[in-house]
């Protein structure tokens, strides 16, 4: 039997967040031992296709079409699109990362690997440093397959690749390596969600945990905020539609960490301004009620967003509160764990 969020709020209280863990851990489905799953990449890599996957990605570097902006331009020669990437991965940091979902960090963070720049550069972006002006530093893959390894070696739960559309080749490229090396960790798909369909088949026997974001519902927003990305939703709905069918719904270890599935996040920004209501009934009409998903309230003026009066303010108690609402009415019962404790934060503000 699933908890209440009441009964969950009342466990939670007294066992001091001990449950924390087990709580967000989805579903009540059989839960494989940690010791015995194997990444999908290692299967794909048994049966001889893995190479070839890698060698179909790479191809692409020659007239990028890595996203929906279709730049065409020949990264092997040096040439960059919108997102301004050499063909080469440029990566800000890597480190176990504990501010992900809880099924992703556990109890020794998530590996993520930062890779600067981005195909969408929202105006709002918290990382526009990284995302909007590519800091960071130019690695080869055997680099990047260090990085893996070194954060396997530091007892990370998974490899969280972040904004990985423009080096999706690399990425690929890298965990060949570092299969070879011992890797066995599951990848993680951490994008922004304006992913290309194609692009995303080619993933299919290699990600094992999808994490995008769909930050908008209508592409008029997308295109005010995300640099006239007015196709936006259609690119990302249909690409989560295909990590869903490729991945299903999550999957955790006995533990509660994630192992394999998709898990989406949606940001509540000011004035309705995300479609979160469109969001949630698209998410429990097309993918599954059971789809972990992450309502985040952390919305915050940064970047240019104080340009733009719609979204020049946090999000009010209300607004996160509805968001919620909406969830519970399409009938989503996987919620991010996290939200219910966001939930009672909001109900006191409001209150007071």
């Amino acid at each position: 039997m699933k908890l209440t969020r009441r009964t969950f709020i009342e466990r939670l209280t007294l066992s001091g967040g001990s449950l924390l863990l087990a709580s967000c851990a989805g579903a009540e489905a059989p839960r494989p031992l940690s010791g015995e799953w194997k990444p999908a990449y290692e299967k794909l890599e048994a049966e001889g296709k893995l190479a070839e996957r890698i060698e179909q990605a790479n191809a692409i570097f020659e007239s990028c079409t890595l996203c929906p902006r279709r730049c065409g331009v020949n990264r092997l020669n040096g040439e960059m699109g919108f997102c301004r990437a050499p063909a080469d991965p440029v990566v800000f940091s890597h480190h176990p990362h504990f501010g992900e979902e809880v099924p992703l960090v556990g109890d020794r963070g998530s590996g993520t690997i930062f890779f600067s720049n981005c195909n969408l550069r929202c105006v709002f972006c918290q990382n526009y440093p990284i995302a909007h002006e590519g800091r960071g530093r130019k690695i080869t893959v055997n680099q990047l397959a260090d990085m893996m390894l070194d954060l396997q070696r530091r007892g990370c739960h998974n490899i969280n690749v972040v904004t990985p559309t423009h080096v999706m080749p690399n990425i690929l490229s890298a965990t060949r390596v570092a299969l070879k090396k011992g890797l066995h960790l599951p990848i993680c798909y951490n994008t922004g969600g304006y992913e290309r369909v194609e692009n995303i088949e080619l993933l299919d026997g290699i990600v094992d945990i999808y994490l995008p974001d769909l930050k908008y519902m209508d592409g008029e927003q997308a295109t005010k905020y995300s640099a006239d990305a007015s196709d936006y939703p259609e690119m990302a709905q249909e690409a989560i539609s295909e990590m869903h069918r490729q991945v299903g719904t999550l999957v955790t270890d006995e533990r509660g960490i994630a192992l394999r599935g998709l898990m989406v996040r949606h940001l509540v920004m000011p004035n309705r301004v995300s479609g979160t209501r469109e969001f949630v009934n698209w998410v429990s009409n097309n993918l599954s009620k059971d789809t972990y998903v992450n309502i985040m309230s952390q919305y915050r003026v940064e970047h240019r967003a104080f340009e733009y009066p719609k979204i020049a303010r946090a999000i009010t108690s209300e607004e996160y509160l509805e968001a919620l609402e909406w969830a519970e009415d399409a009938g989503l019962h996987n919620l991010d764990c996290r939200s219910v404790a966001r939930r009672q934060i909001f109900q006191r503000r409001s209150f007071f």
